[in-house]
């Protein structure tokens, strides 16, 4: 009879914790996946001056997973870039130095305020300057975007074509 009133309980217990709540957090989880899927695939990196920021770059990272063997596609990115001390927020002045792994970007497009691209990212700066980057491919399952300054030093930014926590912690 004990066991009985205990299952009883416990049964009632776990009813009572599922919720409507719950179910439209799920619903508005999906609805927005894509964000979601993006905003674990961005990073941010700051230089500084001191303690004041003179650059900031976020970088999210836009790998959709294939099945494919051998996958040659370029590493795409859209870059967000803001320079402090610029009055034109744009990196092709040569003071900043972007790579993937050692190499350089194949191609960077600068993107328009409005582009449809920037409406699916997790993190949007409305005083900076957005760039389409395509570097070439990389064989690895993880790699290191490097973003250069020749004068406030260097930040790295670590990605992965998997999720993180199947890399060892030797990757990062």
């Amino acid at each position: 009879m004990l066991q009985f009133t205990v299952l009883l309980t416990t049964a009632a217990l776990l009813l009572g914790c599922t919720s409507k709540e719950e179910s439209q957090l799920m619903q508005d989880y999906n609805a927005n996946a894509t964000y979601h899927e993006r905003l674990q695939k961005t990073e941010k990196v700051q230089l500084y001056e001191g303690n004041v920021t003179k650059a900031m770059l976020t970088a999210t990272y836009l790998y959709t997973q294939t099945y494919e063997k051998h996958d040659t596609r370029d590493e795409v990115f859209i870059l967000g870039v803001h320079l402090e001390d610029e009055v034109l927020q744009t990196l092709q002045e040569g003071q900043y130095i972007l790579t993937l792994n050692g190499s350089s970007a194949k191609e960077a497009l600068r993107l328009d305020k409005n582009d449809e691209r920037l409406k699916e990212l997790s993190f949007i700066m409305d005083w900076g300057s957005y760039y389409l980057v395509t570097f070439p491919h990389v064989k690895g399952k993880d790699f290191r975007l490097t973003f250069k300054s020749t004068s406030y030093g260097e930040g790295t930014l670590h990605f992965a074509k998997v999720a993180k926590y199947v890399l060892s912690k030797q990757a990062f």
